[in-house]
């Protein structure tokens, strides 16, 4: 994605969104500097909460949100789930909504920055080599789990976007992740080297000279090179020829837009990026998969492959939200509750929810989990007015 720089104004004219566009809201009227539509203001005893939090890996500050479900007793055990953001993304974005919108289901979630990316640590800052936002996620995984409440054998992961790609390489050896889910995925390592949806394969060789010489400038102490580190123009922007890049440039520089999210990299990374591939070795990965994508997008190719490469595992389904694009998938009400309830039941039926009591959501119904809506359980509970059935 491009920077947070360019003009709201600009972009509005150019993809004609408009400016009070549903499913935002504004980071500097929020606490927390959340940017999605029904973000949470503040933090009341008995709802949702969410938790600011700091944790070190490999020596650098990680910065991270965890969001506790209502009526949250440390005391209690309850599964998590690990959300990864997309590229360019942060923590108080997409990857917020959905770990919230989890927490909503009765789990334990955590949002965190990736590092030399967003709120957390690391020099030169936008680094983005798949070896360490593979670790990003193995150390989510390491604080969640130590977080007062987490069943640590009870933990699923939840990728978005870039994220999504970086899940499924870090699942693949991973195993305290039980499923694993993700959205819109997208292999960076494949649009990087071969262009989206293929279409600078002519070129690998010669982007490849320029990341080397990144780096060489780089050792020489001749400053930092970035990709995507440009303004462009109106007449630019109506012209980009792939729908995820002209609505995202609208999602993450205009309507969700926050001040740490940045569609910069290195340069130097693409020496990484360009010969990582998401679908390698993805037969190792032998957890419950569930990819979700829009019917509408053109990203979802991806998705597609990593679903006949995932032969390690019998349990896996591409979902397609229907009518969605990619960046959709990330704000649009009906196409997020769309995915909700099918994470749900996903993550239902594949994580423990062997915990002290009844599942409850934020609503404070009881969550039922039955095999088929019908049936002398199902039946009995749709005539109690505190219970939510989730049908698997």
């Amino acid at each position: 994605m491009m920077s947070t720089t360019l003009k709201a104004t600009l972009l509005a004219a150019a993809i004609g969104v408009s400016s009070d566009a549903a499913g935002a809201a504004d980071y500097r009227q929020n606490q927390f500097t959340l940017t999605y539509d029904g973000a949470l203001a503040k933090n009341e005893p008995g709802k949702i909460n969410i938790h600011s939090v700091t944790y070190k890996l490999n020596g650098l500050d990680i910065s991270a949100n965890v969001y506790t479900p209502a009526n949250y007793d440390p005391a209690k055990k309850y599964p998590a789930v690990v959300v990864a953001h997309p590229n360019g993304g942060v923590k108080e974005q997409v990857a917020g909504l959905y770990a919230q919108r989890l927490a909503d289901q009765g789990y334990i979630t955590l949002a965190a920055d990736a590092a030399y990316q967003g709120a957390s640590g690391g020099q030169p800052r936008n680094i983005d080599k798949p070896a360490y936002r593979i670790e990003d996620i193995h150390g989510a995984a390491d604080f969640i789990a130590r977080y007062p409440g987490v069943d640590g054998a009870s933990l699923g992961l939840l990728g978005i976007c870039g994220g999504g790609g970086y899940s499924l390489k870090a699942a693949q050896t991973d195993k305290r992740f039980k499923s694993i889910a993700t959205l819109s995925m997208f292999n960076s390592g494949r649009v990087r080297r071969n262009g989206y949806m293929d279409s600078q394969l002519s070129t690998i060789q010669e982007r490849l000279q320029q990341a080397f010489d990144a780096r060489a400038r780089e050792a020489a102490g001749k400053g930092v090179l970035y990709e995507n580190d440009v303004q462009l123009t109106d007449e630019q922007i109506a012209k980009l020829p792939f729908e995820l890049y002209r609505q995202g440039l609208v999602y993450y520089g205009k309507t969700h837009a926050h001040p740490n999210s940045s569609g910069k990299y290195t340069t130097s990374s693409l020496l990484d990026l360009m010969s990582f591939d998401a679908t390698d070795q993805l037969e190792l990965l032998d957890r419950p998969l569930l990819l979700i994508a829009g019917s509408k997008a053109d990203s979802l190719y991806m998705s597609e492959q990593a679903l006949a490469k995932a032969t390690g595992t019998q349990d896996k389904e591409l979902f397609k939200v229907d009518g969605a694009t990619h960046i959709e998938t990330y704000w649009v009400p009906k196409y997020v509750d769309a995915a909700m309830n099918k994470l749900a039941e996903f993550y239902a039926r594949t994580l423990s929810l062997e915990r002290n009591g009844p599942m409850e959501n934020a609503s404070g119904k009881v969550v039922v989990i039955t095999d088929a809506s019908s049936g002398p359980g199902a039946e009995a509970a749709r005539h109690l007015a505190n219970v939510n059935i989730i049908n698997l």
